[in-house]
């Protein structure tokens, strides 16, 4: 609940007063002075942006209708106006870096009515919020968020499959132009692109609210513009399996709430390539701080033997496998042995409508002690609702077995009853000192910030959909698109790992012996270029036994970093990324189904001799997925090395110091 003292609307400790340019017109610039914002104030209000002189996006308008008519935005009237300069340094408990410079200007104007426009600019990019003070709750009817491009630029986003506010947010992307867009429901975040710059659209600090869909903004030449889904009064269980809540009737607006708050951040991420887009800290710059009152020091990452993408199918072994005691103590043994932090029980340890009905096919509380005993912690899947139907019972016997972490599936929606639930949920996991891995689940939008322990987010068409989906499963190309869309808004559980690797002329669907589309080299590269505190083994134990090479990559690699740096990247088509952590550094590269040669530069390793392992696709790599070559070399810094590519392949490399 945003109840915050919005002492902000009467007074902020103002450093400098902004410069109206004309009346009912204010400037506001980034630190570096390329990105501008000017805010006027007409029949609504409206914002504009330029970049190095360049108009980028058109007068948008902006405003929030309450249900007593009040239209904040509407007839402006300007009380005062101030702006204030920040540059400090966050330093947050994981991620991938361990220091977040926040360098911002920040404007706010207070206005007639008791509500304030705030609006924040980084060099990186633009946001503003509203902020209201009104005693009691309010109704916020609508909300108007407008994008006015200057041009028919080219989109890259992913729809509602459906068209509903009810999906889980796991579709591919696809360009088009602004005009071409079909009458869909956008989901964010979206990337707008021209050929000399890129903008990201999205949100940040989601709380007690509905989260923002985008749709083509028919009053305009080339414009999206914000829907949100209403509130749910009466749901009913539906969808695959009765998992989900199916929204059966809505209220008339989209959410209740208190009067005294800010809303969420509405931001416009700058790139003039690509390759910016892979390294950004945005939406964790502008949520929450942690929770006060919440110990968090105990949170922490790490690497999770995964039981569901492989069945639970385990070879060589003398037991029958599946969710049984035997099964799960084998895989614990391996996660002991290999200095795995956490097994991940998925569906079968408990009736799935009710938490605290133990299954008896095993026995819980000795999987769990046999865990403690070898010093790995125990996740459990589990739907969301029977969570919450049960939440306090479930919590205690959690806290009493000593479980380390949720992964909590099936809500596909972000109507503010469900925004809510997330907050509700991070919280009472956070007391009982859980991890939350939120799958079935909406964008990062800055919960993982004022919640560490919401570790890990799904909200991606990962790697499960090879085992399911036909004919497409999930491609190279969509793998090499959403670290430049999707991971630029947070963490993501893509669950990497396959060891059964396919080229496109040989891949299939198979549920029980699935496989990954691509290269083995691809799948290891994912585990350094995509952001995962909490980072899935998606494989069999077996499976990675039977190739110890792969499996001392696997060990070794972390799931959080001192320091990122984006190297090289075209969206779709192929991204390079290093990582530090510590002393050493990690160097991975991915592409689409061409094959390509790609260079990289290791001016990043400033002086120095370094002993390079390197994992490359193997020469029959473009027939046979899983052909690779481990080779190692000494590499020097600044030194540049080219790496060829197979159809879907990758690269990565582990640099240590001589």
């Amino acid at each position: 609940m945003k109840n915050r003292t919005l002492i902000l609307l009467v007074s902020l400790c103002l450093t400098v007063q902004v410069f109206a340019v004309a009346p009912g017109s204010y400037t506001v610039k980034s630190p570096d002075g390329k990105l501008v914002a000017n805010i006027e104030l007409k029949d609504k209000i409206q914002y504009s942006l330029s970049y190095q002189g360049r108009q980028i996006m058109a007068p948008s308008p902006v405003s929030m209708t309450l249900n007593d008519g009040t239209v904040l935005g509407k007839n402006p009237v300007a009380r005062k106006n101030s702006i204030k300069n920040v540059d400090e340094t966050i330093a947050p408990l994981y991620g991938k870096r361990k220091a977040i410079k926040d360098q911002y200007s920040e404007l706010t104007i207070n206005f007639k009515g008791d509500y304030a426009m705030i609006v924040r600019m980084y060099d990186e990019g633009f946001a503003y919020r509203f902020a209201l003070n009104k005693k009691g709750e309010v109704i916020v009817q609508d909300e108007e968020a407008t994008f006015n491009f200057a041009g028919d630029y080219t989109v890259w986003s992913s729809l509602s499959s459906n068209n509903s506010f009810e999906h889980s947010y796991e579709n591919f992307y696809t360009e088009r132009k602004i005009s071409q867009l079909p009458d869909s429901l956008i989901m964010l975040p979206v990337l707008v692109k021209h050929q000399d710059f890129s903008m990201l659209i999205s949100e940040s600090d989601l709380d007690d609210y509905a989260g923002i869909h985008l749709i083509k903004n028919t009053e305009t030449a080339n414009g999206l513009k914000a829907t949100f889904p209403r509130v749910p009064t009466k749901w009913t269980p539906g969808g695959h399996m009765k998992f989900n809540l199916i929204v059966q009737e809505r209220a008339n607006y989209i959410a209740k709430t208190q009067g005294q708050r800010t809303f969420p951040w509405r931001f416009v991420k700058i790139a003039t390539n690509d390759i910016q887009l892979l390294d950004t800290d945005l939406v964790y710059k502008l949520s929450d701080a942690p929770a006060p009152g919440i110990d968090f020091s105990w949170v922490r990452p790490g690497k999770v033997a995964w039981d569901w993408w492989c069945a639970i199918n385990l070879l060589g072994v003398d037991f029958r496998s599946g969710i049984n005691t035997e099964s799960y103590k084998y895989y614990i043994d391996f996660a002991a042995e290999n200095g795995l932090e956490y097994v991940n029980l998925d569906e079968g340890w408990s009736d799935q409508y009710d938490l605290m009905k133990l299954d008896d096919q095993i026995d819980l509380k000795e999987i769990v002690e046999y865990a403690h005993s070898k010093g790995v912690g125990i996740i459990l899947w589990c739907v969301h609702y029977p969570l919450d139907e049960k939440l306090d019972e479930a919590m205690a016997m959690f806290k009493e077995m000593g479980i380390a972490g949720l992964k909590i599936d099936f809500m596909d929606r972000d109507d503010q009853v469900m925004v809510d639930y997330y907050h509700r949920i991070a919280k009472a996991a956070a007391e009982n000192q859980l991890l939350v891995n939120y799958h079935g689940a909406y964008k990062p939008s800055g919960l993982h910030r004022k919640y560490p322990n919401v570790i890990n987010r799904e909200s991606v068409r990962g790697l499960e959909y090879n085992k399911f989906s036909k004919p497409y499963g999930t491609t190279p190309e969509h793998a090499v698109t959403i670290p430049f869309i999707r991971m630029a808004v947070g963490p993501l559980d893509y669950t990497p790992g396959a060891m059964t690797n396919a080229q496109k002329a040989n891949f299939g669907v198979f549920f029980d012996r699935p496989m990954s589309q691509g290269t083995r080299c691809q799948q290891l590269a994912m585990f350094v270029v995509y952001e995962a505190p909490l980072q899935m083994l998606s494989d069999a134990p077996t499976a990675y036994r039977a190739e110890p090479v792969i499996l001392e990559f696997l060990k070794d690699v972390p799931t959080t970093w001192d320091e990122t740096v984006a190297l090289d990247g075209k969206i779709g088509d192929y991204a390079v990324i290093a990582r530090r952590s510590g002393e050493t550094w990690y160097v991975a590269g991915m592409t689409d189904w061409d094959p390509r040669d790609l260079q990289v530069d290791f001016a990043f390793l400033g002086q120095g001799q370094f002993n390079a392992k390197i994992f490359r696709d193997g020469i029959n790599a473009d027939r046979i997925g899983n052909d690779y070559k481990k080779i190692e070399k000494t590499i020097a810094a600044g030194s540049k090395e080219t790496f060829h590519l197979a159809p879907g392949g990758g690269f990565v490399i582990k640099l240590t110091a001589r």
